[in-house]
């Protein structure tokens, strides 16, 4: 397993050096400035690739740019509206150009309007840590009172409803605030925040797309750009939804095994591949994520490696980031199926064998309360979150181990 790191760039308040100093291997990082739909040019794809090989000191820091996360798909492209083929021209441009600065793996997503969703940005457990977190209660508050979405009623039982009437009474204007640029928050180190006249405009082009319809536009852009990914040798790994069940009426096609399953067979070709983000998927109590891996794990190209605790065990309830070794994923069975899936591509001689990984999100603790870098991307966090999964993976790759069976 590679293990990577994700950065935002220099504005990252968690620096290269920081970086080397938690022994990582490689970067995962975007060109967050760039508008969605236009091209990644290779002047600014090399400026990044300069920024990121030096230290403060101006020393090299041998780290290289090894996965983007994420080229965006607009939203033109998931509706197939306005300049969704122009979109479509562009984003495989900038796929080559990636491809010739020496970048073979890209994430990318196609959730509609938001990338992810949470209530609490830095929610305070019983230790004193923050973390991320999904309040199912907060979230139908916001969604029937704060937005005032038009049918939301419909989306909730009336147990929630009542609760989130209840909690939206209580409510002081600064915590209302605070929960709409949370929902809203989008994907960190975007160029694009979205206010909430946005998210109703964004809303209503999306009042006539199934779930069925979505799919089809996600299996038509793949079957534009998997050909040429697999021509030059991109892999391309889609995230799953996160929360992975429906939100705000939208439409969500790949929270499941069988929504991963449906879109690798509709699009056949190694360049086709997943991203499997264990606390994405762990927000459903129904995934069996080692499972996943063993029987998806061809087409994985990309690992996020995080955990979630579930405080409801029903689909749409409450979660927050846990702690990497904490949660409701068992993540030594998850990792030991990574390492049987490495061995068998080893053995047959694939190229791609060792599969990158970084650990995903981790809880702000220790000096990462007065840092304050991204949501979700601390720098303690981060490095307890990979010294834990290192340690399985050291322990669980040991021949001591492999010889007890």
């Amino acid at each position: 397993m590679r293990q990577t790191w994700r950065w935002f760039g220099p504005k990252d308040l968690v620096s290269v050096d920081d970086m080397l100093q938690a022994g990582v291997e490689g970067v995962v990082t975007a060109l967050h400035q760039v508008s969605t739909g236009d091209v990644w040019s290779p002047q600014a794809i090399a400026q990044r690739q300069a920024e990121l090989a030096v230290m403060k000191s101006g020393a090299a820091s041998g780290l290289k740019w090894e996965v983007v996360e994420s080229l965006p798909v607009s939203e033109d492209i998931k509706r197939q509206t306005g300049d969704w083929k122009t979109h479509i021209a562009n984003w495989i441009t900038s796929m080559r150009n990636l491809r010739s600065a020496g970048i073979e793996v890209i994430c990318y997503n196609f959730m509609p309007i938001l990338d992810w969703t949470r209530t609490d940005l830095a929610y305070r457990l019983a230790n004193g840590a923050t973390c991320m977190r999904f309040d199912a209660v907060d979230f139908a508050a916001f969604d029937l009172f704060l937005l005032q979405r038009k049918g939301g009623e419909s989306d909730y039982s009336r147990e929630v409803e009542e609760a989130a009437r209840a909690r939206f009474a209580d409510m002081s204007d600064a915590r209302k605030q605070e929960l709409c640029g949370n929902v809203v928050f989008g994907l960190p180190g975007s160029a694009e925040r979205m206010s909430m006249e946005d998210v109703k405009t964004h809303l209503a082009r999306y009042d006539n797309i199934s779930a069925e319809q979505l799919r089809g536009h996600l299996i038509d852009f793949l079957a534009e750009v998997s050909p040429i990914a697999q021509e030059i040798g991109v892999r391309l790994c889609c995230h799953p939804d996160d929360p992975p069940f429906p939100l705000l009426g939208l439409p969500r096609i790949m929270s499941t095994e069988a929504d991963y399953r449906a879109v690798m067979d509709a699009v056949d070709l190694h360049a086709n591949g997943i991203t499997l983000c264990t606390g994405s998927l762990g927000a459903r109590a129904d995934n069996d994520l080692p499972g996943m891996m063993k029987r998806l794990g061809d087409r994985v190209h990309f690992l996020h490696l995080r955990n979630v605790a579930l405080e409801e065990r029903h689909l749409g309830g409450s979660f927050h980031e846990a702690a990497h070794l904490e949660g409701n994923t068992d993540m030594v069975a998850m990792i030991a199926a990574v390492l049987a899936e490495q061995a068998k591509r080893k053995a047959v001689g694939r190229a791609d064998w060792q599969i990158p990984m970084r650990p995903d999100h981790g809880q702000d603790i220790l000096d990462d309360q007065n840092r304050k870098a991204q949501p979700g991307y601390p720098a303690i966090g981060r490095l307890k979150g990979l010294a834990e999964l290192r340690g399985i993976m050291t322990a669980l790759s040991h021949p001591a181990v492999r010889a007890a069976g």
